[in-house]
Formats: structure tokens, C-alpha cells, sequence
């Protein structure tokens, strides 16, 4: 028999991003990045990827033909970057540790959840699916979705609003410190997590969000 779980969160919401937050993805993205500049002769700057995270990924593309002197189409690069990617996120990304195991006390506290995320329409699916998450939620929103990317709350409110639940009651998990400020602004509650790929701003992350987690076993048991 299932153990008792009281209703401690209903008529409340946990709002998550994928990479580096539900998902250990920087070895992914990593790869990627190399595997894609070196084909064109450069090596990954090393304030790359702090740069196009909270961007769309159109606009991830935009700002990388700029950036590189690139005579290429944003399509052109997205669907390589898809490409490189599909295999890692649909057979080897793995979840940061607890991450199962808090999503599913979540759900049967009664929790409204939903995934606010950058990560590519084509391989977000793939990639819940193989870490046996994809079930769990009531929503899954895509950046490409709002007007902007994670630098504004947009996403952050249209996931709320999916969902049914005031923003006033969403608590979002963000690795990112603009997204962490852009969940903020939308008055939401707004958790950092742990993310190599972040560990240069870890220490500004931890000033301005409203708690912060190494991993999911860390996660608070109560919404606001």
C-alpha cells in the first residue's frame, strides 16, 4: 500500500528548468559546442555559455553567427546543434540526484508541476522520457513559446497560467542566476541549483535567490 501523503501543497506549483536543474546536461552541451566550433576552427570562449543560457534557441543562434563571423541561417545551425545533441538527451543525460524522488512526493502532495525551458522542442520529450519523468508533469512549456527568453518572467507566467495556480504560489528551480531574477520579477518564489556551469555566479545565486540546493534531496517539503 502507498503511504499517506498529506495535501501540504495544494493549490500551489513547482515551476523547473531542465538543463542544469532537473537535468545533469553540461557534459551535452559541452560536447556540442566543441564538436560545432571546431568544425568552423575555433575553440568554446570561455564566457560562451554563460552567455546564450537564458536565451532562446533562435536567439542562441543569432547571437553565435554574430559572435563567430558565421555565413550561415539560424536554421542551419539549429538543427545541427539538434543533430549533435539527440543521441545524449534520448539515451546517456541522467537527472541531478533526488530529482525522481521530489518530483513524485510533489505530485502526490498534490503540487501543480510544470517545466519552463530553453531546451530544444525536439529534444526536451526524448529526454524526459529516457529519465522516466516525462509522466509527472502538467505542463511543459517551451521558451520559444513567449515573447522572450529567460532574461524576462514571460515563460515563468504563461507556466503559471497553464497550470491554474497565482504566481504568488509557484515555486521555480532555476541553475541560472537571469532566471532566478527573472522568476523574482514575476513574484514567485525562486530556488537556485547547483550547476557547474554556474559556479562562477554561485555565490551571487546564493544572495539573491530565495534558497539554494546541491541536488534534489536538499529541495524544500513545503511550497509557499
Amino acid at each position: 500500500m502507498e503511504p499517506r501523503v498529506e495535501q501540504v501543497n495544494a493549490g500551489k506549483a513547482a515551476i523547473f528548468d531542465l538543463d542544469g536543474t532537473l537535468l545533469d546536461s553540461l557534459g551535452v552541451w559541452k560536447k556540442v559546442d566543441e564538436i560545432f566550433l571546431a568544425r568552423r576552427g575555433f575553440e568554446v570562449p570561455d564566457d560562451y555559455m554563460q552567455a546564450i543560457a537564458p536565451l532562446q534557441f533562435r536567439e542562441v543562434a543569432a547571437y553565435t553567427i554574430e559572435r563567430f563571423g558565421l555565413d550561415e541561417t539560424e536554421d542551419a545551425l539549429m538543427q545541427e546543434w539538434d543533430e549533435l545533441a539527440a543521441y545524449q538527451y534520448t539515451h546517456e543525460v541522467q537527472t541531478k540526484r533526488g530529482a525522481a524522488e521530489y518530483l513524485t512526493w510533489l505530485k502526490r502532495s498534490g503540487a501543480k508541476l510544470a517545466v519552463a525551458t530553453t531546451l530544444s522542442a525536439v529534444l526536451r520529450k526524448p529526454a524526459l522520457v529516457h529519465v522516466g519523468l516525462w509522466g509527472l508533469f502538467d505542463e511543459v512549456v517551451g521558451v520559444e513559446t513567449v515573447a522572450h527568453g529567460k532574461g524576462e518572467p514571460d515563460i515563468y507566467f504563461r507556466a503559471a497560467e497553464l497550470v491554474g495556480i497565482e504566481p504568488a504560489h509557484c515555486t521555480v528551480f532555476e541553475d541560472l542566476l537571469p532566471a532566478i531574477r527573472s522568476a523574482k520579477r514575476a513574484g514567485m518564489q525562486a530556488y537556485g541549483v547547483y550547476d557547474k556551469s554556474s559556479k562562477m555566479l554561485w555565490n551571487q545565486i546564493e544572495q539573491e535567490a530565495d534558497g539554494t540546493i546541491f541536488d534534489f534531496t536538499q529541495a524544500p517539503r513545503e511550497l509557499v
